[in-house]
């Protein structure tokens, strides 16, 4: 009965009420936990207490950062919970977080949505080309088919020019046929 008296005073005469470390450092994540591991993981077990403070408080902010961007990313999908895809997402769009996981793989992260706009654009460039003008004589179909043996010897520029002037050529070979 006296050693819990004693425990008792001596915890009021401290200032109150007891508080962990991660208390007093104002810290979430387990500062006791984090100086294990670093004394665990070092090959001397020599670490202070302020190494593993600081370590928790630099984990923490990560997390949390993360966690933001990610419940952002998830707001934006219309989703409730954040599930890999979003951490993915968070973390390749803000650039500093890139950064620090540029190696690191995300199970179930996906990959980032990308369409090269050249794909975009030779498609509609393709059905431009390809369809003939809008002049339907037999003659003038005769000159649109003598133009791809030009246009492998013409660069890209030259050959819109060529384009205007099968169309001028084949008007002139209606006209003396």
């Amino acid at each position: 009965m006296t050693s819990t008296a004693a425990t008792t005073v001596r915890a009021t005469r401290k200032g109150g009420e007891r508080k962990s470390k991660s208390a007093r450092a104002g810290v979430l994540f387990s500062v006791p936990r984090f100086h294990r591991y670093i004394k665990k993981s070092t090959p001397k077990s020599r670490v202070t207490m302020a190494a593993a403070v600081y370590t928790a408080a630099v984990i923490e902010y990560l997390t949390a950062e993360v966690l933001e961007l990610s419940g952002n990313a998830a707001k934006d999908h219309k989703k409730q919970r954040i599930n890999a895809r979003h951490i993915f997402l968070a973390v390749s769009i803000d650039e500093e977080l890139k950064k620090l996981l540029h190696g690191v793989t995300i199970p179930q992260g996906g990959v980032l949505p990308h369409i090269n706009a050249f794909l975009f654009n030779s498609k509609s460039n393709s059905t431009d080309q390809s369809q003939p003008t809008q002049n339907t004589s037999r003659s003038s179909t005769a000159a649109v088919a003598k133009v791809p043996s030009a246009l492998t010897k013409a660069s890209s520029s030259s050959a819109i020019n060529l384009k205007k002037t099968t169309s001028t050529t084949a008007g002139n070979t209606a006209g003396s046929a």
